[in-house]
């Protein structure tokens, strides 16, 4: 499923774009925007060996957007975090996506559920997704410009803690909504859902119905360890737009 771009969204992919131009034409972007109605935390979590950008973690207010200077090579994976509350010292707590009770997640990954966007650059070409692996707490889409090649959309944009199912479900403090979808290998730790030992490869570990839930809600992501490869998508030279709660 491809988005149409709402007028405010091309305009803000033409402003990145002649941004991307005035910093220099070689360097990658990334530029997270947050859409949703509420305040999102990003994570930064560099693979092993890489720079941890922006100290791994950050308030961005309601649409408000911010861009990270990617260096060459570069790889690692994006969440939101929600519900945050942290003091003057940077110590405190998310609902969802937590990095150890800190604002700057410093190289930390999120507790799951989390909806992950991921990324590798490469010489050649750039490898990125979003992944529900993890499971889901908010809706993230990854869209990229002035790339070549294929650069196509990858996202979840369904909001997915409408229609998870009771058993993954993860509730606010007062129980009275799910602000968060979790994994069936989270949930239940089974080697069927997690695709360890006897499922331990793509022939014998297929999906399941949790997974497809996932899947048919959103196509455009990867729903469980061994997906369908066109869960990855492949740009050359491109700079991203990272987009929290892309369907408001």
């Amino acid at each position: 499923m491809e988005i149409l771009l709402r007028p405010s969204i091309s305009l803000l992919l033409l402003s990145l774009t002649i941004f991307h131009i005035s910093v220099e034409v070689s360097a990658t972007t990334m530029t997270l925007y947050n859409k949703c109605s509420h305040p999102v935390w990003p994570g930064i979590q560099p693979s092993a060996g890489k720079p941890i950008l922006a100290r791994g973690g950050f308030k961005l207010p309601p649409n408000k957007a911010y861009t990270l200077q990617l260096p060459a090579g570069w790889s690692g994976r994006i969440w939101g975090r929600h519900g945050c509350s942290f003091d003057a010292t940077g110590r405190g707590r998310c609902a969802t996506g937590d990095c150890g009770g800190a604002l700057f997640c410093n190289g930390i990954g999120g507790a799951p559920p989390a909806t992950l966007a991921e990324i590798t650059l490469g010489n050649d070409q750039d490898f990125y997704d979003v992944s529900l692996v993890d499971g889901y707490n908010l809706a993230i889409s990854i869209t990229p410009f002035r790339g070549s090649g294929k650069c196509s959309y990858a996202g979840c944009v369904s909001d997915l803690n409408m229609m998870c199912p009771v058993g993954l479900q993860v509730r606010s403090h007062d129980k009275k909504r799910v602000v968060a979808c979790k994994s069936a290998c989270s949930a239940f730790n089974s080697p069927r859902y997690c695709c360890t030992g006897n499922f331990g490869s793509p022939q014998s570990c297929k999906p399941t119905a949790y997974s497809r839930i996932f899947k048919t809600a959103c196509p455009k992501a990867y729903s469980y360890a061994y997906d369908d490869p066109t869960s990855i998508s492949t740009c050359t030279g491109g700079s991203y737009l990272v987009m929290f709660c892309p369907h408001h």
